[in-house]
């Protein structure tokens, strides 16, 4: 049973969990970045409805998006080593946190293939057939009207899946690794004040949460200003437009 709850606690275990926040942001870059890849990879067969692939793709991203992510853990390391032994692959001995890592980063790849599916297709298909219809290639397409608004579309999307796996870290424990859950584990076993473990903790993720949302949220910005100052200036032109029937109007009424 833990010890009657003592605030100073608190202000103690907070740099004491920093110290490993190395470990998080090492599992959650690293998978980030993997996810991207593996998304990109497994979002082209369903954009350009490659038959075989796209099936497989559908049943990847099903999977991962469909199981609970301590279970996929627990599957890629306890599973993968022991497929791996069927054609005499020993990875036994390959440590833990590439294990953690590996998992993460096909969790994020099927959501991300999701995004980037979702985000290609909210792109107006008038565009893509204005851009043909000039001349433009289909890789000038993608890079010059494709891809810049699908960009700004993802970024909401991309900052949810990077703050839930910031927080999904948290799991990695449970297969040994010793990141800031990890850590907060062996100071309340050792000092009995769980309770001020997990204030220090959740203070913690939740500052590194607002800092990530604010940072994704300035992108977002910066990536729609452009779509900002169109709107406005179409606004500029309409009201323009309108005043003009108005005072051909009013000097037709003067003259007669």
């Amino acid at each position: 049973m833990s010890r009657k709850f003592d605030i100073t606690y608190v202000f103690d275990f907070i740099p004491k969990l920093l110290a490993y926040l190395n470990i998080t942001l090492l599992i959650v870059g690293s998978s980030i970045l993997l996810g991207l890849v593996i998304g990109m990879l497994v979002a082209l067969p369903r954009l350009y409805n490659v038959p075989v692939l796209k099936r497989i793709s559908q049943v990847y991203v099903s999977f991962f998006r469909g199981t609970p992510i301590l279970i996929q853990l627990f599957l890629i390391y306890y599973g993968l080593p022991t497929i791996l032994q069927w054609i005499n692959i020993d990875i036994s001995r390959v440590a833990v946190l590439y294990f953690v890592i590996l998992a993460y980063a096909l969790n994020s790849g099927a959501f991300v293939s999701e995004m980037i599916r979702a985000s290609v297709s909210a792109v107006d298909k008038g565009q893509i057939e204005a851009a043909q219809s000039i001349g433009m290639s289909g890789y000038q397409t993608f890079t010059r009207i494709i891809l810049p608004q699908a960009l700004a579309i993802s970024i909401p999307l991309f900052g949810n899946l990077v703050i839930g796996n910031l927080k999904d870290t948290s799991l990695a424990f449970t297969l040994g690794v010793m990141e800031m859950t990890g850590r907060s584990q062996t100071l309340g076993t050792a000092t009995q004040h769980f309770v001020e473990t997990y204030i220090a903790l959740s203070l913690i993720y939740f500052v590194i949460s607002m800092i990530l949302e604010q940072g994704f949220l300035w992108l977002e910005r910066r990536l729609h200003r452009h779509e900002a100052s169109v709107r406005q200036s179409s606004k500029v032109m309409g009201r323009k437009w309108l005043t003009r029937p108005v005072s051909a109007l009013s000097k037709g009424g003067r003259s007669g």
